[in-house]
């Protein structure tokens, strides 16, 4: 025993397969990386450099990741439902209510200064009360209309891939938190997959030793650990019954964590209520979205100026009259943007959506839950395994000449 482990030609042979469980290692960890990172392109386009596969189709994931998912487990009215319009405008006007005074004396101020400065101040209290009075029964008319009409107001598709393609890390991270298991089974798969690929090497390389045997193992080595772990990962597709043993795909068994995961990420940082008003004020559909917003609110104007309204008119002129409603539209609108930065509203709004979202996610069928995280794989996933594949060569041309001293000429 103590002259087979003093013998050069012992570790030679034992390092065949421990080497081979690096490459495997080390092209999968490799593989992984060079899906999402780095970010941006790196090197000298179109050719010399990279950019992570994910960011650098960011548009077309984001959408694959939409298709998959979110347009299947929940339509634009059903989630505007669950984040409730009630709930909404009674928000708003909770927001509203402390700040009437400030709003309205900031508008007449602008307009109005040496009108809104004289006026008694007995006049400016009957003003601010016909507002407070007036403003639930506007906003409650308001939101109502919109949520009749939510449908041609938000396209939510659009919405999530704009917002995912301009942030490629919050892209990344949907998957990565997805995948986080199959991603380190790829890893650690590939150690594991290597060293059983290297004991047959070691088998063919005491019989044979021709100069092509360890680079040829070494490329087959990386290409063929990361084929193995894809498979793994999303075959049998339905569970099957092997005796005791059910087999089926580790990302498919993982459903629900995996529905948990990514409805959390999506209702909590892309379908927020606050998000959502922007995408209805300031989408396709904004133009018509703001002018519902100033038709429901410029009555205001009238209500308060009430039985002094005759006098009001006089007061501004008629193109004032008209100047002040439209202010009150414009100020509606940016309140109606900056109403939803409460944190413990917005999270208890996502968790609503969430948990329809969550239910729906939990019921797809096996074809449509793998299409959440196969299409990280599948694009450009031929560049990867031929990186593996080069890789693995390579270190079975460094194995060859410096652990056996051989010679590829």
């Amino acid at each position: 025993m103590t002259s087979l482990l003093s013998n050069p030609e012992f570790w030679q042979y034992l390092s065949i397969p421990v080497i081979a469980a690096l490459i495997g290692w080390t092209t999968n960890w490799l593989a992984i990386k060079m899906t999402f990172y780095p970010l941006e392109f790196i090197g000298k386009p179109p050719l010399l450099g990279w950019q992570g596969i994910i960011p650098s189709k960011a548009r077309k994931m984001a959408a694959i990741s939409v298709d998959a998912t979110i347009s299947k487990i929940g339509t634009v009215q059903e989630i505007f439902q669950q984040i409730d319009p009630q709930v909404l405008a009674a928000h708003i006007i909770y927001t509203v209510e402390p700040r009437t005074e400030e709003y309205v004396d900031e508008l007449m101020l602008k307009e109005y200064p040496t009108f809104w400065e004289n006026l008694p101040a007995s006049a400016r209290n009957m003003v601010y009360d016909r507002v407070r009075k007036s403003t639930p029964q506007l906003v409650d008319n308001l939101v109502g209309d919109v949520a009749d009409n939510i449908e041609a107001l938000l396209d939510i598709k659009s919405m999530v891939i704009e917002r995912l393609a301009k942030d490629k890390r919050l892209l990344n991270r949907i998957f990565i938190e997805c995948g986080e298991v199959e991603f380190r089974f790829i890893i650690n798969s590939g150690f594991y997959f290597g060293f059983l690929f290297g004991l047959v090497q070691m088998g063919v390389w005491y019989f044979y030793q021709n100069w092509w045997v360890l680079p040829f193992f070494g490329l087959l080595v990386g290409w063929a650990t990361n084929w193995i772990a894809l498979n793994v990962i999303f075959r049998p597709l339905h569970e099957k019954k092997i005796g005791p043993l059910r087999l089926q795909g580790l990302f498919l068994k993982r459903q629900q964590e995996v529905a948990e995961s990514f409805c959390h990420i999506v209702t909590h940082e892309i379908l927020t209520v606050g998000n959502i008003i922007n995408a209805i004020l300031e989408g396709p559909k904004g133009d018509r979205a703001r002018n519902m917003v100033k038709k429901h609110i410029k009555p205001l104007v009238d209500e308060t100026a009430g039985m002094g309204k005759a006098l009001t008119q006089m007061a501004f002129g008629p193109t004032g009259f008209a100047t002040l409603k439209n202010q009150v539209g414009q100020k509606a609108i940016e309140i109606s943007q900056t109403s939803f930065n409460n944190p413990v509203f917005e999270t208890d709004r996502a968790r609503a959506v969430e948990s329809i979202m969550v239910e729906r996610m939990i019921a797809l069928s096996s074809e449509e839950f793998q299409d959440l995280l196969r299409p990280c794989f599948q694009e450009d996933e031929i560049k990867l395994i031929l990186v593996g594949a080069f890789l693995g060569f390579a270190a079975g041309i460094c194995q060859l000449i410096f652990v056996f001293g051989g010679s590829i000429l």
